[in-house]
């Protein structure tokens, strides 16, 4: 039996009066891939922050670290000495440093050195990279960097920190959902580097929601499930509805959808854009229908990220109009607050950060476009939009539904329902979605998905850029492929599936084919 690398043994924690986890006994072995998953809110964040000496576990938690027991809580910085190394799903880079700088962040959190040499340092850096196959100059700042780039300097830094803390191999590298911003030839890449780390002894503790990667890259998985162990099974003979199962109780309903509603509906208010040109897109043409899903989609580099934001005026356009209804909108001078008076809405894809303040109520987040509908004698009824705020919870199955709540404590699909309620009650004409289900539970990915039809039922137009394949086969009536910033390739009806569209990426050229349905 192999050695055990780290287990967590009846390990609780709670907030208030309520248990985000309960009991969870998780054994990883040397040299293994052990799959952590479960839906948002399942607990797989507060076990890795107790890990990481963030949280404070209940008492009658256990932890023992190579089958020596550690004492709990773990002081902060803690588990650098344990050998244990984290790639956080927000990476924890910091952009005005330079890459060098931000490779040698634990390191130097850890050295009394007075003073270092950068020209070693930059030349160390440039081995390492090159050991990994990559071409990233050491002086240049992280701000200059591709999401791409930024993904793979983060998990590099982890693995060399958990090599020089534990150099007999024996370290574990914690992965918190690593690969939603890579295309599929880098997250090869990051398959390749994870083989090559228990290959030398280390383990790796994978967090993810794709569950096809899960079943790819790890030996075993463990499913938590509303703070509890749902489950742990060999992933080399196990299927994808076999972690479905454990991940939501039950088996997973296919989502249906009739196709792209046509004649007086579409015709009525068909949306076009017209010779659309930005960073990475050049002459791009496309339409919408009123109660059509378009999605949009590409490799690496073929712009198809940049729509939505051109379309909305969160990106500069060289040129380019968008017809909506009556309104003719000149996407270069175009602007957001324009935008979401024409009736268009973004759902961006970094909804920390962009799409929300986590630091304010959920009442205060959801009300935001409609504040004028709560005022109340020339000021803002609160409890106006409390019970506004509740109502759109329970339409769109937030939980929990306390609207006093901060944004931020809600887990990741829930937070994302919030957004998709701020915007959606508006009813508008041209909803532009940025990987919308990103981060998000194959559980709340339902919800989400039903949110987004119904508002197409209602009316609107949907345009849906994401690299997530099976999830546009699922999600849309039209899919368009871009390359080099036009559109390549369109795929409909019986060729809509998660294969074709693939296939049809790595097939576009410049010139638009066409592929029938």
């Amino acid at each position: 039996m192999a050695a055990e690398a780290l287990a967590f043994r009846n390990l609780s924690k709670s907030f208030g009066g309520q248990r985000a986890l309960d009991g969870v006994d998780f054994h990883l072995w040397r040299g293994e891939v052990h799959g952590l998953l479960g839906q948002n809110g399942s607990g797989k964040s507060t076990l890795i922050k107790v890990l990481a000496g963030y949280h404070a576990p209940d008492p009658g938690s256990a932890l023992s670290v190579r089958g020596e027991s550690v004492p709990l809580p773990l002081p902060p910085g803690r588990f650098r000495a344990l050998g244990i190394s984290f790639v956080h799903q927000h990476l924890a880079l910091t952009p005005t440093l330079s890459v060098v700088e931000n490779l040698l962040v634990g390191r130097l959190a850890a050295s009394h050195a007075l003073a270092l040499s950068w020209s070693a340092e930059a030349a160390r850096a440039r081995a390492v990279f090159a050991r990994y196959g990559l071409d990233l100059d050491p002086l240049a700042p992280v701000a200059k960097l591709g999401a791409v780039e930024r993904a793979l300097l983060a998990i590099v830094r982890a693995v060399e920190e958990m090599r020089a803390a534990a150099p007999e191999g024996g370290g574990v590298l914690v992965l918190d959902e690593p690969t939603p911003f890579l295309p599929r030839r880098d997250v090869e890449r990051l398959f390749a580097l994870i083989r090559s780390v228990v290959a030398e002894g280390a383990s790796v503790v994978f967090v993810s929601h794709d569950v096809d990667e899960v079943l790819e890259i790890t030996d075993r998985a463990t499913v938590l499930r509303d703070g509890r162990v749902a489950g742990s099974i060999e992933t080399r003979g196990a299927s994808k509805a076999d972690l479905v199962r454990l991940i939501i109780g039950r088996d997973l309903e296919p989502l249906t959808h009739g196709p792209p509603i046509h004649g007086a509906l579409a015709a009525a208010g068909a949306i076009r854009a017209e010779a659309v040109s930005g960073d990475f897109i050049d002459g791009l043409s496309l339409e919408i229908g009123r109660g059509e899903v378009v999605g949009i989609t590409g490799l690496l580099g073929s712009g198809y990220e940049r729509v939505p934001y051109l379309l909305y005026g969160g990106q500069p356009a060289r040129r380019g109009r968008l017809v909506i209804g009556t309104d003719a909108l000149d996407l270069a001078t175009l602007t957001p607050a324009r935008a979401i008076r024409a009736g268009i809405v973004l759902i961006p894809g970094d909804r920390a950060t962009a799409a929300a303040i986590g630091t304010l109520p959920i009442t205060d987040n959801v009300t935001m476009p409609v504040l004028d509908t709560v005022f109340r004698a020339w000021a803002l009824s609160r409890g106006g939009m409390a019970r506004l705020a509740g109502e759109l919870g329970r339409r769109f199955e937030v939980v929990p539904n306390r609207p006093a709540l901060p944004l931020s404590a809600l887990s990741g699909g829930n937070a994302q329902k919030v957004v998709l309620a701020k915007w959606l009650q508006t009813r508008p004409r041209l909803i532009l979605l940025d990987e919308p289900t990103q981060g998000v539970d194959v559980g709340a990915r339902q919800n989400v998905f039903g949110a987004i039809r119904a508002a197409a039922a209602d009316g609107a137009g949907v345009l849906c850029a994401s690299s997530d394949y099976e999830q546009l086969a699922m999600l849309c009536d039209r899919v368009l492929i871009l390359s080099r910033g036009r559109v390549a390739a369109e795929l409909a009806g019986g060729t809509l599936s998660k294969e074709r569209i693939a296939q049809a990426c790595y097939h576009a050229s410049d010139a638009n084919t066409e592929i029938a349905a």
